[in-house]
Protein backbone atom coordinates (compact mmCIF):
# COMPACT_ATOMS: atom_id res chain seq x y z
CA UNK A 1 0.00 0.00 0.00
CA UNK A 2 2.96 2.18 -0.35
CA UNK A 3 3.06 4.55 -3.21
CA UNK A 4 6.31 5.83 -3.16
CA UNK A 5 8.96 7.59 -0.97
CA UNK A 6 7.18 10.78 -0.15
CA UNK A 7 10.37 12.90 1.20
CA UNK A 8 13.40 12.65 3.85
CA UNK A 9 13.05 14.48 6.67
CA UNK A 10 16.24 16.71 7.08
CA UNK A 11 17.05 19.02 10.52
CA UNK A 12 18.78 22.03 10.17
CA UNK A 13 19.54 25.29 11.94
CA UNK A 14 18.09 27.51 8.93
CA UNK A 15 15.51 26.05 6.80
CA UNK A 16 15.61 28.58 4.31
CA UNK A 17 19.49 28.58 3.78
CA UNK A 18 19.13 24.96 3.27
CA UNK A 19 15.99 24.54 1.13
CA UNK A 20 18.36 27.20 -1.00
CA UNK A 21 21.08 25.23 -1.50
CA UNK A 22 18.93 21.95 -2.37
CA UNK A 23 17.20 23.80 -4.97
CA UNK A 24 20.17 25.24 -6.45
CA UNK A 25 22.14 22.10 -6.54
CA UNK A 26 20.07 19.21 -6.28
CA UNK A 27 16.83 21.21 -7.68
CA UNK A 28 14.25 20.26 -5.16
CA UNK A 29 12.40 23.70 -6.38
CA UNK A 30 8.97 22.98 -6.57
CA UNK A 31 7.31 23.73 -2.38
CA UNK A 32 4.14 21.76 -1.52
CA UNK A 33 4.22 23.73 1.42
CA UNK A 34 5.55 26.29 3.90
CA UNK A 35 4.63 26.82 7.00
CA UNK A 36 5.06 27.29 10.47
CA UNK A 37 3.29 25.20 13.22
CA UNK A 38 3.69 23.31 16.94
CA UNK A 39 4.38 19.37 16.68
CA UNK A 40 2.04 18.52 19.56
CA UNK A 41 1.75 14.86 18.53
CA UNK A 42 5.55 14.30 18.70
CA UNK A 43 6.37 14.74 22.07
CA UNK A 44 7.33 11.22 22.33
CA UNK A 45 10.34 12.45 20.32
CA UNK A 46 10.88 16.32 21.26
CA UNK A 47 11.66 15.35 24.99
CA UNK A 48 7.95 15.37 26.67
CA UNK A 49 7.64 19.01 25.04
CA UNK A 50 5.69 20.71 22.40
CA UNK A 51 7.97 22.15 20.20
CA UNK A 52 7.42 24.82 17.52
CA UNK A 53 8.94 24.68 13.90
CA UNK A 54 8.91 25.76 10.85
CA UNK A 55 9.10 23.17 7.46
CA UNK A 56 9.40 23.16 3.61
CA UNK A 57 8.65 20.47 1.65
CA UNK A 58 10.28 20.49 -1.12
CA UNK A 59 10.33 18.29 -4.67
CA UNK A 60 12.26 17.96 -7.83
CA UNK A 61 9.55 17.31 -10.79
CA UNK A 62 11.67 15.74 -12.75
CA UNK A 63 10.68 12.54 -10.61
CA UNK A 64 11.00 10.58 -7.02
CA UNK A 65 10.75 11.73 -3.14
CA UNK A 66 11.02 15.09 -2.46
CA UNK A 67 12.78 16.85 1.38
CA UNK A 68 10.74 18.10 4.06
CA UNK A 69 13.27 20.49 5.46
CA UNK A 70 12.73 20.92 9.27
CA UNK A 71 14.00 24.05 11.73
CA UNK A 72 13.33 24.22 15.47
CA UNK A 73 11.80 27.85 16.43
CA UNK A 74 11.26 27.26 19.96
CA UNK A 75 14.88 25.98 20.80
CA UNK A 76 18.12 25.76 19.19
CA UNK A 77 18.94 22.68 16.96
CA UNK A 78 21.50 20.14 18.55
CA UNK A 79 24.24 19.51 16.48
CA UNK A 80 24.23 16.18 14.66
CA UNK A 81 26.43 13.62 15.61
CA UNK A 82 29.69 12.68 13.97
CA UNK A 83 28.85 10.33 10.82
CA UNK A 84 29.79 6.99 10.48
CA UNK A 85 28.45 4.08 8.25
CA UNK A 86 28.57 2.23 11.11
CA UNK A 87 26.31 3.87 12.82
CA UNK A 88 22.63 2.54 12.85
CA UNK A 89 19.76 4.75 11.43
CA UNK A 90 19.15 6.96 8.32
CA UNK A 91 22.68 7.09 6.97
CA UNK A 92 22.63 8.27 3.23
CA UNK A 93 20.09 9.91 1.41
CA UNK A 94 19.73 8.10 -2.52
CA UNK A 95 18.57 10.98 -5.17
CA UNK A 96 18.50 10.57 -9.31
CA UNK A 97 21.25 11.95 -11.92
CA UNK A 98 20.91 11.48 -15.25
CA UNK A 99 24.44 11.38 -16.10
CA UNK A 100 27.09 11.12 -12.95
CA UNK A 101 30.03 12.42 -14.91
CA UNK A 102 27.92 15.90 -15.53
CA UNK A 103 26.35 15.75 -11.86
CA UNK A 104 29.76 15.45 -10.26
CA UNK A 105 30.92 18.43 -12.33
CA UNK A 106 27.92 20.68 -11.55
CA UNK A 107 29.35 20.03 -7.72
CA UNK A 108 32.27 20.20 -8.63
CA UNK A 109 32.90 22.49 -5.52
CA UNK A 110 31.07 20.27 -2.93
CA UNK A 111 32.74 17.98 -1.28
CA UNK A 112 32.62 14.74 -3.58
CA UNK A 113 33.60 11.09 -3.84
CA UNK A 114 34.88 10.02 -7.41
CA UNK A 115 32.33 8.37 -9.86
CA UNK A 116 32.31 4.77 -9.46
CA UNK A 117 29.91 2.05 -9.59
CA UNK A 118 27.19 0.82 -7.30
CA UNK A 119 26.33 -2.82 -6.46
CA UNK A 120 24.21 -2.18 -8.91
CA UNK A 121 26.12 -1.45 -11.80
CA UNK A 122 25.27 1.92 -12.12
CA UNK A 123 27.36 4.99 -12.26
CA UNK A 124 27.90 7.23 -9.28
CA UNK A 125 29.47 9.61 -6.94
CA UNK A 126 29.06 10.54 -3.14
CA UNK A 127 28.39 14.28 -1.80
CA UNK A 128 27.97 15.52 1.42
CA UNK A 129 26.39 18.77 1.84
CA UNK A 130 26.87 22.16 3.83
CA UNK A 131 25.14 21.14 6.43
CA UNK A 132 26.73 17.38 6.89
CA UNK A 133 23.97 15.39 5.25
CA UNK A 134 25.77 12.85 3.12
CA UNK A 135 24.18 11.50 -0.57
CA UNK A 136 24.97 9.08 -2.76
CA UNK A 137 23.66 10.47 -6.53
CA UNK A 138 23.00 7.64 -8.84
CA UNK A 139 21.99 7.06 -12.42
CA UNK A 140 18.61 5.43 -13.23
CA UNK A 141 16.12 4.62 -15.95
CA UNK A 142 13.03 5.87 -13.35
CA UNK A 143 12.08 9.28 -14.78
CA UNK A 144 8.51 11.48 -14.59
CA UNK A 145 10.32 14.17 -16.89
CA UNK A 146 13.86 15.56 -17.71
CA UNK A 147 13.73 19.15 -17.06
CA UNK A 148 15.45 21.62 -15.71
CA UNK A 149 18.17 19.58 -13.22
CA UNK A 150 20.52 16.45 -14.07
CA UNK A 151 19.42 15.77 -11.09
CA UNK A 152 15.95 14.24 -9.85
CA UNK A 153 14.41 13.51 -6.63
CA UNK A 154 14.95 11.21 -3.91
CA UNK A 155 15.06 7.42 -5.08
CA UNK A 156 16.32 5.20 -2.11
CA UNK A 157 17.95 5.54 1.62
CA UNK A 158 20.49 3.47 3.10
CA UNK A 159 19.68 2.57 6.54
CA UNK A 160 22.25 1.46 9.22
CA UNK A 161 21.24 -1.96 11.32
CA UNK A 162 22.87 -3.83 13.95
CA UNK A 163 20.79 -7.23 13.25
CA UNK A 164 19.95 -8.12 9.24
CA UNK A 165 17.38 -10.62 9.79
CA UNK A 166 15.37 -9.31 12.03
CA UNK A 167 15.59 -5.52 10.23
CA UNK A 168 14.73 -7.90 6.65
CA UNK A 169 11.85 -8.99 8.32
CA UNK A 170 10.33 -5.51 9.52
CA UNK A 171 10.64 -3.82 6.12
CA UNK A 172 9.70 -6.86 3.86
CA UNK A 173 6.40 -7.83 6.24
CA UNK A 174 5.06 -4.49 8.09
CA UNK A 175 6.00 -2.11 5.10
CA UNK A 176 5.77 -4.75 2.15
CA UNK A 177 9.10 -3.62 0.56
CA UNK A 178 9.73 -7.48 -0.04
CA UNK A 179 11.54 -7.99 -3.32
CA UNK A 180 15.21 -8.42 -3.08
CA UNK A 181 17.36 -6.59 -5.95
CA UNK A 182 20.58 -7.49 -4.58
CA UNK A 183 22.33 -9.17 -0.95
CA UNK A 184 26.08 -8.78 -1.19
CA UNK A 185 28.95 -8.30 1.06
CA UNK A 186 32.10 -7.28 0.84
CA UNK A 187 33.93 -3.68 0.56
CA UNK A 188 32.22 -1.45 -2.19
CA UNK A 189 33.60 1.15 -3.84
CA UNK A 190 30.66 3.87 -3.77
CA UNK A 191 31.23 3.94 0.01
CA UNK A 192 35.13 4.58 -0.29
CA UNK A 193 34.81 8.22 0.30
CA UNK A 194 32.20 8.20 3.18
CA UNK A 195 33.58 7.55 6.86
CA UNK A 196 34.31 3.90 7.66
CA UNK A 197 33.69 3.19 3.75
CA UNK A 198 36.79 1.05 3.91
CA UNK A 199 35.68 -1.45 6.14
CA UNK A 200 33.44 -4.64 5.11
CA UNK A 201 29.33 -4.35 4.92
CA UNK A 202 26.67 -7.00 4.27
CA UNK A 203 24.24 -4.40 2.08
CA UNK A 204 20.65 -5.77 1.45
CA UNK A 205 18.96 -3.66 -1.56
CA UNK A 206 14.57 -4.34 -1.30
CA UNK A 207 11.87 -2.68 -3.87
CA UNK A 208 8.63 -3.55 -3.43
CA UNK A 209 7.30 -6.44 -5.52
CA UNK A 210 3.66 -4.62 -5.58
CA UNK A 211 4.39 -0.81 -5.95
CA UNK A 212 0.79 0.92 -4.91
CA UNK A 213 -1.23 2.54 -7.89
CA UNK A 214 -1.95 5.52 -5.74
CA UNK A 215 -2.22 9.35 -6.54
CA UNK A 216 1.50 10.24 -6.69
CA UNK A 217 2.83 6.81 -7.51
CA UNK A 218 3.70 7.97 -11.21
CA UNK A 219 5.73 11.09 -9.70
CA UNK A 220 7.36 9.16 -6.82
CA UNK A 221 7.87 6.49 -9.16
CA UNK A 222 9.86 3.02 -8.05
CA UNK A 223 11.85 3.35 -5.22
CA UNK A 224 14.17 1.13 -3.08
CA UNK A 225 15.94 0.90 0.50
CA UNK A 226 18.96 -0.59 1.22
CA UNK A 227 20.26 -2.09 4.52
CA UNK A 228 23.83 -1.95 5.69
CA UNK A 229 25.49 -3.93 7.98
CA UNK A 230 28.72 -4.00 9.35
CA UNK A 231 31.30 -7.29 9.34
CA UNK A 232 33.91 -7.97 11.32
CA UNK A 233 32.77 -4.42 13.32
CA UNK A 234 30.46 -3.87 15.65
CA UNK A 235 27.72 -1.22 14.94
CA UNK A 236 28.05 2.59 16.48
CA UNK A 237 24.85 3.78 18.20
CA UNK A 238 22.03 5.24 16.67
CA UNK A 239 22.37 8.27 14.84
CA UNK A 240 19.84 9.84 16.85
CA UNK A 241 20.68 9.17 20.17
CA UNK A 242 21.00 11.51 22.84
CA UNK A 243 19.31 13.75 20.10
CA UNK A 244 15.34 15.25 19.65
CA UNK A 245 13.50 14.31 16.58
CA UNK A 246 14.31 17.71 14.40
CA UNK A 247 17.52 18.00 15.55
CA UNK A 248 20.05 18.31 12.77
CA UNK A 249 20.31 15.72 10.62
CA UNK A 250 18.00 12.87 8.97
CA UNK A 251 15.32 12.67 10.94
CA UNK A 252 12.69 10.49 9.58
CA UNK A 253 12.13 8.53 5.99
CA UNK A 254 8.61 8.95 4.97
CA UNK A 255 6.38 6.83 2.71
CA UNK A 256 3.60 8.09 0.76
CA UNK A 257 0.71 5.33 1.19
CA UNK A 258 -3.07 4.52 0.85
CA UNK A 259 -5.53 2.71 3.54
CA UNK A 260 -3.59 3.32 6.65
CA UNK A 261 -6.14 1.76 9.18
CA UNK A 262 -4.84 -1.67 7.16
CA UNK A 263 -1.32 -0.71 7.67
CA UNK A 264 -2.24 -0.46 11.51
CA UNK A 265 -3.92 -3.47 11.61
CA UNK A 266 -0.89 -5.18 9.89
CA UNK A 267 1.46 -3.76 11.87
CA UNK A 268 -0.14 -4.19 15.20
CA UNK A 269 -0.29 -8.00 14.16
CA UNK A 270 3.55 -7.98 13.20
CA UNK A 271 4.33 -6.73 16.85
CA UNK A 272 5.65 -3.16 14.68
CA UNK A 273 2.59 -0.82 16.26
CA UNK A 274 2.57 3.06 15.19
CA UNK A 275 4.34 5.09 18.02
CA UNK A 276 2.04 8.70 16.93
CA UNK A 277 -0.69 8.60 15.17
CA UNK A 278 -3.02 11.68 13.86
CA UNK A 279 -5.83 10.21 13.00
CA UNK A 280 -8.35 10.89 10.84
CA UNK A 281 -7.07 14.31 8.87
CA UNK A 282 -4.25 16.52 9.98
CA UNK A 283 -3.27 20.34 8.58
CA UNK A 284 -0.02 20.24 7.32
CA UNK A 285 -0.58 24.26 6.08
CA UNK A 286 -2.03 24.33 2.97
CA UNK A 287 -1.79 20.17 2.51
CA UNK A 288 -3.85 17.85 4.53
CA UNK A 289 -3.78 14.47 5.57
CA UNK A 290 -3.21 11.15 8.31
CA UNK A 291 0.23 10.64 9.28
CA UNK A 292 1.83 8.07 11.37
CA UNK A 293 5.24 6.56 13.04
CA UNK A 294 6.32 3.70 13.27
CA UNK A 295 10.36 2.25 14.48
CA UNK A 296 12.21 0.16 13.01
CA UNK A 297 13.86 -2.73 15.00
CA UNK A 298 17.04 -0.16 16.14
CA UNK A 299 14.72 2.77 16.68
CA UNK A 300 14.72 4.38 12.86
CA UNK A 301 12.00 6.72 12.67
CA UNK A 302 9.44 5.60 9.80
CA UNK A 303 6.40 8.09 8.27
CA UNK A 304 3.72 7.01 6.32
CA UNK A 305 1.19 10.10 5.46
CA UNK A 306 -2.02 9.32 3.75
CA UNK A 307 -2.76 12.35 1.96
CA UNK A 308 -6.19 14.57 1.85
CA UNK A 309 -5.52 17.72 0.28
CA UNK A 310 -2.90 19.36 -1.48
CA UNK A 311 -1.67 22.32 -2.97
CA UNK A 312 -2.12 22.45 -6.82
CA UNK A 313 -1.85 26.33 -7.01
CA UNK A 314 -1.72 28.89 -3.86
CA UNK A 315 -1.47 31.64 -6.18
CA UNK A 316 -4.65 30.47 -8.06
CA UNK A 317 -6.11 29.49 -4.52
CA UNK A 318 -6.25 25.88 -6.00
CA UNK A 319 -6.28 23.41 -3.58
CA UNK A 320 -7.46 19.07 -4.46
CA UNK A 321 -9.19 17.48 -2.18
CA UNK A 322 -8.46 13.40 -3.04
CA UNK A 323 -11.78 11.19 -2.53
CA UNK A 324 -11.11 7.67 -1.44
CA UNK A 325 -11.69 6.78 -5.11
CA UNK A 326 -9.48 9.53 -6.76
CA UNK A 327 -6.84 8.45 -4.36
CA UNK A 328 -6.35 4.72 -6.28
CA UNK A 329 -5.08 6.34 -9.32
CA UNK A 330 -2.04 8.39 -10.69
CA UNK A 331 -3.76 12.01 -10.92
CA UNK A 332 -2.72 13.87 -14.37
CA UNK A 333 0.65 14.85 -15.77
CA UNK A 334 -1.33 18.11 -16.30
CA UNK A 335 -1.89 18.58 -12.50
CA UNK A 336 1.82 18.10 -11.60
CA UNK A 337 2.66 20.88 -14.80
CA UNK A 338 0.16 23.81 -12.76
CA UNK A 339 1.95 22.73 -9.35
CA UNK A 340 5.35 23.12 -11.77
CA UNK A 341 4.41 27.34 -12.24
CA UNK A 342 5.02 27.03 -7.92
CA UNK A 343 8.63 26.88 -8.90
CA UNK A 344 11.17 28.88 -7.26
CA UNK A 345 13.71 30.24 -9.18
CA UNK A 346 17.22 31.10 -8.05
Amino acid sequence: MINGIQQMGIGTKDVHASWKWYRRNFGFDVPVFDEAAEAPLMTKYTGGKVHARHAILAMNLNGGGGMEIWQFTSRESADQHKFSLLKNGLLVTKIKCRDAKMGHESLADQKLGAVCKDPSGKNCFSVIDPFGNPFIASETEHWYQKKHSIFGGIEGVMIGVSDMDKSLEFYKDVLEIDEVIYDKTGVFEDLASLTDGDKEFRRVRLQPSNRNSGAFSDVFGMFHIELLQPINADSKPHNLEGRFWGDQGYIHLCFDVNEMGSIKTRAEKLNSPFTVDSGDTFSMGEAAGRFAYLEDPDGSLIELVETDKITVSKKLNWFLTLSKKRKKKPLPRWLFSVMALNRVKD
